[in-house]
């Protein structure tokens, strides 16, 4: 009788395993943690396309950024570069080496290289000393027009009483913001700053990104001011309505 059980258990496995019915296996989605960077730095990915984007990118050198360049043994190779409008750096004794685009650590393997037919396993620093920082513009019927600094999260009320307020002649309601979205292609925003101000709300005040363009066109009262009487005009409009 056991054996007659036992029989019946490897039957109903069998038929069981065949079937797919009681395989315990479930197929499981990796993830991938990078236990060498520090603990508030450590980046979680899958295999999904969709997070394996870099959470916490390094800067890439541009034109016009001021690196410097140290050997740890080698301090007479010392040097301050630019780099130049081709995306090349010219070194001491070494030539020119093309930087453009690349992190810091790319950049001293680039140096590396260029120096290994100078010095014998050259140690290399490359450390960013001068940058184009973010910048906003603030153009038309503004107090001070102009190049800015995007130093902290920014929106464009706050970025127009950076560039001194409004003017008389400022169309409050009709503020336009151009934003660049890639090589070529532009897109505007017009925003209604007047009525966000009156309301004392700015939930929809649109935060600025580094390259924007806050134009100030201006209100109709005062394009045609200087044909109408400056006593008789003002009896009927005040150029805040516009």
């Amino acid at each position: 009788m056991k054996c007659l059980c036992t029989t019946r258990r490897l039957y109903l496995a069998v038929i069981l395993a065949v079937s797919g019915v009681a395989s315990p296996q479930v197929e499981e989605t990796r993830t991938v943690v990078n236990t060498s960077a520090p603990d508030g730095a450590r980046n979680l990915s899958t295999e999904s396309p969709a997070l394996t984007g870099e959470r916490r990118p390094q800067y890439r050198l541009h034109k016009s950024d001021v690196v410097e360049i140290r050997f740890a043994f080698s301090p007479e190779f010392d040097q301050i570069v630019t780099i130049q409008p081709d995306g090349y750096i010219v070194l001491k004794d070494a030539g020119e080496t093309f930087v453009e685009g690349m992190t810091t650590s790319e950049a001293r393997d680039a140096v590396t290289k260029a120096y290994a037919a100078v010095l014998r396993d050259p140690n290399v620093a490359v450390v960013v000393k001068d940058f184009d920082k973010p910048y906003f513009l603030a153009g038309g019927q503004v107090g001070r027009p102009g190049k800015y600094e995007l130093r902290s999260p920014t929106g464009a009320a706050a970025a127009i009483a950076i560039a001194g307020g409004f003017t008389e002649r400022s169309k409050h309601s009709q503020v336009v913001l151009f934003r660049k979205v890639s090589d070529g292609v532009v897109e505007s925003h017009v925003l209604n700053l007047k009525a966000m101000l009156a309301s004392r709300n700015l939930e929809e005040d649109i935060e600025l990104k580094p390259g924007d363009m806050l134009y100030v066109p201006q209100n109709r009262i005062s394009k045609i001011n200087k044909y109408l009487p400056a006593s008789s005009l003002s009896t009927f409009f005040s150029p805040a309505q516009f």
